[in-house]
C-alpha cells in the first residue's frame, strides 16, 4: 500500500482528481446493488485513507479543505430544501413535535452517555446528534401523493427547530470543552448567536430580496451571490465562537423565499449534489478507523446498539406524545416516526465538529456512522410502508379552493377574445412536418391560428454572413410549414425572429401573439459534451418551460399525428396540473377521433380502499371537467411505476407525460419515474407543463 502512495506525487491536483473518479463511479456501482450511494461514498474513502491504499490524507489540505466546504453546503442545502411555507401552515404544531423530538432524543442519549461512563458534556452532546433529523424520506411521500398531510408537513416543519436546538447545544458544548464555560459565557453566547440568527434570517432575507429584484435574470450573478452568503455566514459563526455549519444552516433558511423554487436554487443544489457534498462523505470515510470500526461492533457493540436503539424508541415516544396531544390516527404517529428517523445532515456535521474538538473519540464517532448507515436504511423502508396508508391530503378534490367545474378550460386563450393560437416553434427540417400536423390540428379544432415559428440567432452585428444564411434556412422552413398549414386547412401566420437567446425569442413571442399553447420538438443531449452543459445551464426546452406565460407541449412524434389513435397519461395524484395534463390529451384526441386511457400505478403496500377512493375521485373530477373526449382508466399495482407505465406503454401511440413547470440544473423538472419512461419509451411522446401562475 506505501509503495502505492510512494508512486503517485503528493499534489492537491491528484487528490481532486480521485475525488471526482469516486464521485463519478462509485454511487452508481452501489445503487445498481440497491445500496445508497452515501454508503458507497464512504466506503470508497476507508479504501482509499490510511487504513487502505493510502492515496488520500484526512489531514491534507486539499482533503480537509474540502470536506469543511461540503460540510457546509451540506447544512445550507439541509435549510434551503425546509418548505417554510407549509412550515407556516402548521408553525405551532411543528413547533411542539419539534420540541418533543428534540428534549426526549436529547435526554434519552445523555442518560446512554452516562451509562456508558462519559461525562455530562460529551453525553449531552450524544443526546444533541440524536435530537435532529433529516427528511431522508420525504420524496417517497410526495411520490405516494401525501406530502400535504398534516402529520408530514408538522414532521418537515418541526426539522427547523430540532436543526438549530441540537447545533445551539453543539456550539455550548463546544464552548465548554474548550475551557469557556461559565453562565455569563453561556448567557453570552446565546445571547449572540440570537442576535447573529436574527441578523441572518432576515438582514440576508432582505439583501438577497433587494439583489435578486435589481439583477432580473442574471442567473450567474445571483448564484454567486448565494455562495458567498453561504460562506460569509459560515465566517461570521466563527467569529462569535459558533460552528460554521449553524450559519450555513441559517443562510439556507435565510435565502429559502428569495431563490424560490427557481433555477439558482437548482443550480445551488446540483453543484453541491455533484461535487462538494460526496467530497465531505468521502472525507468522512478517510477519517474511520477499519480496527476501531472493527472494536466498535465488536467489544462496543452494546454502546452501538444502545445509540440507535436509543434513537428508534425516543423518536418513536416523540411521535406517540403527539397523537395523543393533536389526536392523530396510529398511521400519521408511524409516518411521523418514519419520516423522523434518519440521521444524516445535522447529525453527521456536527458528529465531525465534536470529532476536531476532541469532545467524542472515534469509537462514538464510529458509531455514529452505524446509525446513519441503519437509520438512513430503515426510515425510507418504514415510511414507504406507513405513509402509503395515509389518507390522500385534504383538498385534492379541489383547485386552490375552487370545484373541478370552475376549471373551464385547459388551454385558455390568454388575450380575451383572441383565438385559440398556438405557436410551433420548427428549426428541424426532420420533425418539422409532424409538429406543424399536431399543431394544425389542435389549431382547426378549436377555430383558431397557427403560428409557425423561426429563430434566426445573431448577436450585435446585422450583417455577419451567418446571419444572412440562417434567415434564408428560415425562409425554407416557413415556407413548408405554411405549405402543411393551408393543406390542413387552418389559418396560418408565419413569424421570423432574429434573437441572440433562442429560449427568450420563442417565450416572448408567444407572449405577444397571445399564444394558447407553445409546441416544440424533443432534442435531447445525446453526445456527452450536450449532455454535460444541459446538466450545468439548461437547455432551450427547459428555459422556455420555465418562462413562458402559457402551457407548452414538447412532443417526440413517431408516426403521423393522424395516425395516433390510442393516447395514454400516467396519473400519479389528483391536481390542478394533472387535469390540465389529461384535457391537453383529450383535446389533441378529439381532433381525430382518438381514444385516452388514464393509467394509475400505486404500490403493492397501498390499501385498497385508498385505492378505490382516488379511482372514484379520479372519475368524478374528469366527469365534472368540460372535456372534448372521454376517457377509459386503467388501474395497476406494481412496485416500480415507470417500468409498469413502459410497459403499458407498448399497446399505444403516444404517451402524454406531465412536467412541473419549473427548471432544473439537470433539465426539465419531472421526477426520477419520468425522466425513466422517456429514456424507454418506444412510441411517441408528449411532456406537457401548465401555466407557472
Amino acid at each position: 500500500m506505501d509503495a502505492l502512495s510512494q508512486l503517485i506525487p503528493d499534489s492537491p491536483i491528484i487528490s481532486f482528481t480521485i475525488l471526482l473518479l469516486v464521485t463519478l463511479t462509485v454511487p452508481p456501482i452501489f445503487e445498481r446493488l440497491r445500496l445508497p450511494g452515501l454508503v458507497g461514498l464512504l466506503a470508497a474513502g476507508v479504501l482509499l485513507g490510511p487504513g487502505g491504499l493510502n492515496l488520500l490524507d484526512p489531514t491534507g489540505d486539499t482533503e480537509k479543505l474540502l470536506s469543511d466546504v461540503g460540510k457546509i453546503y451540506l447544512m445550507f442545502v439541509a435549510g434551503l430544501e425546509i418548505d417554510l411555507r407549509e412550515f407556516r401552515k402548521t408553525r405551532n404544531r411543528s413547533l411542539s413535535f419539534g420540541l418533543a423530538t428534540f428534549a426526549i432524543p436529547l435526554t434519552c442519549g445523555t442518560v446512554l452517555g452516562r451509562v456508558f461512563g462519559f461525562g455530562w458534556n460529551p453525553s449531552i452532546l450524544m443526546g444533541s446528534l440524536l435530537a435532529s433529523h433529516t427528511l431522508l424520506a420525504y420524496p417517497i411521500v410526495q411520490r405516494l401523493g401525501v406530502a400535504k398531510n398534516e402529520a408530514v408537513t408538522v414532521t418537515v416543519g418541526a426539522t427547523i427547530f430540532t436543526d438549530i436546538a441540537a447545533l445551539l447545544v453543539l456550539a455550548i458544548c463546544v464552548g465548554i470543552h474548550a475551557g469557556e464555560f461559565s453562565y455569563g459565557a453561556v448567557i453570552f453566547q446565546v445571547v449572540a448567536l440570537g442576535l447573529y440568527a436574527a441578523m441572518i434570517l432576515f438582514g440576508l432575507d432582505w439583501l438577497g430580496k433587494v439583489y435578486f429584484r435589481r439583477t432580473g435574470d442574471e442567473e450567474g450573478n445571483q448564484f454567486l451571490f448565494v455562495l458567498l452568503a453561504v460562506f460569509l455566514t459560515a465566517m461570521g459563526a466563527q467569529l462569535i465562537n459558533i460552528d460554521p455549519i449553524v450559519g450555513a444552516f441559517l443562510a439556507g433558511l435565510a435565502v429559502n423565499d428569495v431563490v424560490g423554487d427557481g433555477p439558482v436554487k437548482e443550480k445551488v443544489e446540483f453543484v453541491g449534489g455533484v461535487l462538494f457534498i460526496p467530497f465531505f462523505f468521502v472525507c468522512m470515510g478517510l477519517l474511520l478507523d477499519l480496527g476501531v470500526f472493527a472494536q466498535t461492533l465488536t467489544s462496543n457493540l452494546a454502546f452501538t446498539l444502545g445509540l440507535v436503539g436509543v434513537l428508534i424508541g425516543s423518536k418513536f415516544l416523540a411521535s406517540l406524545s403527539m397523537k395523543g396531544l393533536f389526536r392523530y390516527s396510529w398511521t400519521e404517529c408511524l409516518s411521523m416516526w418514519a419520516l423522523s428517523l434518519p440521521q444524516v445532515a445535522a447529525t453527521l456535521a456536527a458528529a465531525l465538529a465534536g470529532l476536531n474538538a476532541g469532545l467524542i473519540d472515534l469509537s462514538v464517532f464510529n458509531g455514529v456512522i452505524v446509525l446513519m448507515l441503519v437509520t438512513s436504511t430503515l426510515g425510507p423502508i418504514l415510511t414507504a410502508r406507513f405513509a402509503s396508508r395515509l389518507p390522500l391530503s385534504k383538498g385534492t378534490a379541489l383547485v386552490f379552493g375552487e370545484p373541478w367545474e370552475a376549471q373551464s378550460c385547459l388551454l385558455p386563450s390568454y388575450g380575451g377574445n383572441h383565438p385559440f393560437t398556438v405557436v410551433v416553434a420548427v428549426s428541424n427540417p426532420l420533425t418539422e412536418k409532424y409538429l406543424i400536423e399536431m399543431g394544425g390540428l389542435l389549431a382547426q379544432h378549436e377555430g383558431g391560428v397557427l403560428v409557425p415559428l423561426v429563430v434566426a440567432q445573431a448577436h450585435v452585428h446585422m450583417d455577419e454572413p451567418m446571419l444572412d444564411a440562417a434567415l434564408s434556412n428560415s425562409d425554407q422552413l416557413l415556407q413548408t410549414a405554411q405549405d402543411l398549414g393551408q393543406n390542413l386547412g387552418v389559418q396560418t401566420r408565419s413569424l421570423v425572429r432574429i434573437d441572440d437567446d433562442v429560449a427568450q425569442a420563442i417565450s416572448r413571442s408567444a407572449k405577444e401573439q397571445k399564444a394558447s399553447l407553445v409546441l416544440m420538438g424533443w432534442s435531447p443531449a445525446t453526445s456527452l459534451r450536450a449532455s454535460l452543459r444541459a446538466r450545468l445551464l439548461g437547455t432551450i426546452i427547459d428555459s422556455v418551460f420555465w418562462s413562458a406565460h402559457c402551457p407548452v407541449a414538447v412532443a417526440r412524434l413517431l408516426v403521423e399525428p393522424k395516425d395516433i389513435h390510442r393516447i395514454l397519461v400516467p396519473v400519479k395524484i389528483l391536481s390542478a396540473g394533472t387535469l390540465r395534463t389529461v384535457n391537453f390529451a383529450q383535446l389533441f384526441a378529439a381532433t381525430h377521433a382518438a381514444e385516452v386511457t388514464l393509467l394509475h400505478v400505486c404500490d403493492r403496500r397501498t390499501p385498497a380502499d385508498q385505492v378505490d377512493a382516488f379511482e372514484n375521485q379520479l372519475k368524478q373530477a374528469i366527469a365534472q371537467t368540460p372535456s372534448p373526449a372521454s376517457c377509459h382508466f386503467s388501474f395497476q399495482v406494481h412496485d416500480d411505476p415507470a417500468q409498469a407505465i413502459v410497459r403499458a406503454a407498448q399497446v399505444f401511440d403516444l404517451v402524454v407525460l406531465r412536467s412541473m413547470r419549473r427548471r432544473t440544473a439537470g433539465g426539465l423538472g419531472v421526477s426520477d419515474v419520468t425522466h425513466t419512461v422517456i429514456r424507454e419509451l418506444d412510441c411517441s411522446m408528449v411532456l406537457f407543463g401548465e401555466p407557472h401562475s
